[in-house]
């Protein structure tokens, strides 16, 4: 399914464009989300989702597919699995964007496969959440990274910043790089309670699927105990 989410952020095309290119720093910004180590141009990581009395983990990695600086347009290519073994998610996800005024408007295209218990809120539901966790999103940039000078790229960043960096301020002798991932310390994240997203009607079509959920939840619990 293809879902389209749009944001307007305060800051100049191209600081906003440097900032989005930082996935590391973007990562906490992400409602329900914990980056958990980086190799390479590989993002690795959680992202945590309640639905009333069940939690579902999804642990998964994203990755810069394409980078386009003329066109200001970004791509990637992000994949998930619970962790329970109920489901699966793969996404494609297009940013582009544009000035506006002295800021810049943010246009975002999802598509989306998914499979296990989230799967079945269906189109309507998932883009209503999307808007929302959006909303959330561009709230907590704002706030934690744009407003605390986030267009200031000076920092280590990722593998582009760090490209463009030793373009820019060669090094006389050759650096070398740790092998395998490099961990990244956070804390533990709460999970996104979709009941508390969807809110008013959303909330009420979101009763039967929890229900259901829990009820299989409570005869799987069962099951185990007799044996």
């Amino acid at each position: 399914m293809e879902i389209t989410d749009s944001f307007r952020v305060s800051t100049p095309i191209d600081d906003t464009w440097k900032v989005l290119l930082d996935i590391e720093s973007l990562a906490p910004c992400l409602p329900g989300a914990q980056l958990q180590e980086v190799e390479g141009e590989e993002y690795r990581g959680i992202v945590k989702v309640k639905v009333g009395p069940i939690t579902a983990q999804y642990k998964g990695a994203a990755k810069l597919a394409e980078v386009d600086e003329a066109g200001r347009r970004i791509v990637i290519d992000a994949s998930g699995r619970d962790t329970r073994g109920q489901g699966n998610a793969k996404a494609t996800i297009v940013v582009t964007m544009k000035p506006e005024g002295a800021g810049t408007a943010v246009d975002v295209v999802t598509d989306l496969a998914i499979t296990g218990k989230v799967a079945q809120f269906g189109r309507g539901v998932l883009a209503d959440v999307s808007s929302k966790l959006m909303g959330q999103f561009v709230e907590n940039l704002e706030r934690d990274v744009l407003g605390a000078g986030g267009g200031d790229t000076s920092h280590a960043g990722g593998p582009y910043e760090q490209a463009i960096e030793s373009a820019i301020h060669p090094q006389h002798e050759p650096q070398v790089q740790p092998s395998g991932p490099r961990r990244i310390e956070s804390a533990e994240v709460e999970p996104v309670d979709l009941f508390e997203v969807a809110g008013g009607s959303l909330a009420k079509r979101l009763v039967p699927i929890a229900l259901g959920a829990l009820a299989l939840f409570v005869v799987w619990r069962i099951l185990r105990r007799r044996r």
